[in-house]
């Protein structure tokens, strides 16, 4: 390797630390203060988004850009907004201050704008998009823009409910029984990820997102433990629907418990969901956010640690052993108590990681969306094959794709009709999955190594 290359290997890795360093932008904070520019330029002016900087105490930002009406040459100016408070803004109203180009707004028009601009549809309309020169864009046909667009919405969904499925199949896959408090599991964890990000508001995007779902694993962990010892493995030598029952059970209590203690949903701010420009096709230009590949990445990251916990650890030869026999596995020291709290355990990080990838990239889970959490993941590991890790994942990616491609086509209202609808079919054809054994209830995740 040259020394250039060498020193353009430090530089570049050296921006991308500063850039981590830096006060997160928050979106909508910027989106409202774009949406004031078009009522301070002149009516024919157009604005076009030059650059955009959060302050260092998260309670504004500046925003740079060029403004050119007819005849004339197109003239730069800055503008600076302030909220009321650091983070997501709940109303319009926050905005506390508007400068633009060193002159503050007064009052009078200040209360204008937020009353008469802001709150009404066309002032939403005229947000300028910080999207830049689009032009130099690689140009393809419509329907690919679209379906890459479409692809994209997708990939968040499809990590939330490939995580969800992996830990249906991690328990399956050990005992043959469905945990139907999985959707709980995954609220509290995102639960734990937005009351991380509030306390750690103004910090840089990598260390608050790392914490957040370090926290949200850790506390949706603990509650896949306590649910083994609580429930399962007293309920383990039990015969008939005595477990599914005492699952639904648990479910309740922990959504109700959820409703009690935290309300109705913790919102936290959307991190890295700044839009940037990929293609374009005629005047739709695709548009993608590091979120949805970060949510990508999490998940890629979470199945290659499994398959590395379960293929060299020994709580993966554990769980082979008793997911094989588990009259034999207990007759050579391997604890089925032991084994299933730390299987619960390790379903219910899954689990938390999904909950705080939702929370992350949308803003909010609660308790309310646990059901149909619980449901679409176990739809995801059906479709897949539930016993497999593999087909969990694949299985997430083919709901994501069902839910995101009825969504692009059809009535929005209606797409869940469309997820459960493929799992009807799947149950109906093949009950296995896609990746799934026919003939074993209970089987390795991965081949035995010869």
């Amino acid at each position: 390797m040259s020394r250039r290359l060498v020193f353009r290997l430090i530089v570049l890795l050296a921006a991308a630390m500063l850039v981590g360093c830096s006060p997160a932008l928050e979106t909508d904070q910027a989106r409202l203060c774009r949406m004031t520019l078009p009522a301070l330029m002149p009516e024919a002016a157009r604005i076009a988004i030059v650059a955009q900087r959060p302050d260092a105490d998260g309670r504004g930002l500046s925003v740079a850009f060029t403004a050119r009406t007819p005849g004339e040459e197109p003239r730069d100016h800055l503008a600076a907004c302030r909220f009321r408070e650091p983070g997501r803004p709940n109303e319009s109203r926050d905005l506390v201050s508007v400068t633009l180009d060193g002159r503050s707004v007064s009052e009078a028009r200040l209360y204008v704008l937020i009353r008469y601009w802001l709150a009404t549809p066309e002032g939403r309309a005229a947000d300028p998009a910080p999207l830049g020169d689009v032009s130099a864009l690689p140009l393809v046909p419509h329907p690919l823009a679209y379906g890459l667009q479409m692809a994209l919405d997708g990939l968040p969904l499809a990590a939330i409910y490939g995580l969800l499925a992996a830990a249906y199949s991690l328990i399956y896959g050990l005992i043959g029984r469905i945990n139907f408090a999985f959707g709980e599991m995954a609220a509290a964890g995102g639960y734990a990820a937005a009351i991380a990000a509030l306390a750690m508001v103004g910090w840089p995007p990598a260390p608050l997102l790392t914490v957040a779902f370090a926290l949200a694993a850790a506390v949706a962990a603990a509650w896949g433990f306590a649910a083994a010892r609580a429930v399962f493995i007293p309920l383990r030598h039990a015969r008939g629907q005595q477990v599914l029952v005492a699952t639904v059970g648990l479910a309740l209590f922990l959504r109700e418990l959820l409703r009690l203690a935290q309300g109705d949903r913790s919102w936290m701010s959307p991190e890295l969901n700044q839009p940037f420009a990929l293609a374009r096709g005629g005047d739709f230009v695709t548009v993608a956010t590091p979120m949805a590949f970060l949510s990508s990445a999490v998940a890629l990251a979470a199945g290659l640690g499994l398959v590395i916990v379960f293929r060299y650890s020994r709580i993966g030869r554990e769980w082979r052993a008793y997911a094989d026999d588990p009259l034999a596995a207990e007759l050579m020291g391997v604890s089925p108590a032991a084994i299933t709290a730390r299987a619960f355990a390790l379903s219910g990080a899954l689990a938390g990681l999904a909950g705080a990838t939702m929370t992350a990239a949308f803003g909010a889970v609660g308790y309310g969306l646990s059901a149909t959490l619980t449901l679409k993941a176990l739809a995801a590991a059906i479709v897949g094959g539930i016993g497999s890790l593999p087909g969990a994942f694949l299985g997430g990616l083919i709901v994501g794709a069902a839910e995101t491609g009825w969504s692009a086509l059809f009535p929005i209202d209606y797409r869940d009709i469309a997820v459960y609808a493929l799992l009807t079919i799947f149950i109906a054809l093949r009950p296995s999955g896609l990746l799934g054994q026919r003939e074993a209830v209970t089987h390795n995740l991965f081949p035995r190594r010869s």
